[in-house]
């Protein structure tokens, strides 16, 4: 698929790819390469002078990897805010709720998302939906995100990369356009 020459209606968003993620709990992930794609966007977003937005999950629940005091909680140096670049906090899965996201891209007059981060089926999905709902033109590098292994009420454990193909084919139906993070750095200035 051919995508659109991208201005400065596009924005990166890098969501809660936090040390938290490296916690065995998260060891199933698909796509082992998902950072190294983020580093390559981020890195192609900079030159372009596009904006680069960062989301970190502030979780209260003390028994999350992703909690607030702990260790899990920092960024991963690798994808760290530079000076200038938006850090936005958030407490739920969705990047929009109860934080200022929606008005920092409206104040910018960015129509266009590509979502990074983690993880496909948590809060990638929910942002990606409500990203949609408002009316953002949403697409997602399938190699810039990751899933992990799921299990369902009826203890079935469900492969990162079902739940991955699973998550990004619905998302597709209606919510976001899938890429790859080389086609996104093509279609940069």
């Amino acid at each position: 698929m051919t995508l659109p020459q991208f201005g400065k209606e596009t924005a990166l968003i890098v969501l809660d790819v936090q040390k938290a993620i490296d916690d065995p709990k998260w060891a199933s992930k698909n796509n082992p390469g998902y950072v190294e794609k983020i580093v390559n966007l981020l890195t192609a977003f900079r030159a372009a002078k596009l904006p680069v937005i960062h989301i970190r999950h502030d979780e209260p629940n003390p028994a999350s990897t992703y909690h607030t005091s702990g260790a899990g909680n920092a960024l991963k140096p690798e994808v760290a805010p530079l000076p200038g670049e938006p850090l936005i906090a958030k407490s739920v899965n969705c990047a929009f709720i109860g934080t200022e996201l929606e008005k920092n891209l409206r104040d910018q007059g960015i129509t266009r998302l590509i979502f990074t981060g983690v993880v496909i089926h948590n809060s990638m999905d929910a942002s990606i939906r409500v990203a949609h709902c408002l009316g953002f033109d949403v697409i997602l590098p399938q190699d810039a995100t990751t899933a992990i292994d799921v299990m369902d009420a009826k203890g079935v454990r469900h492969d990162a990369q079902t739940v991955f193909d699973l998550f990004a084919a619905v998302l597709a139906s209606e919510y976001c356009t899938l890429s790859t993070s080389q086609d996104i750095i093509r279609a940069l200035p």
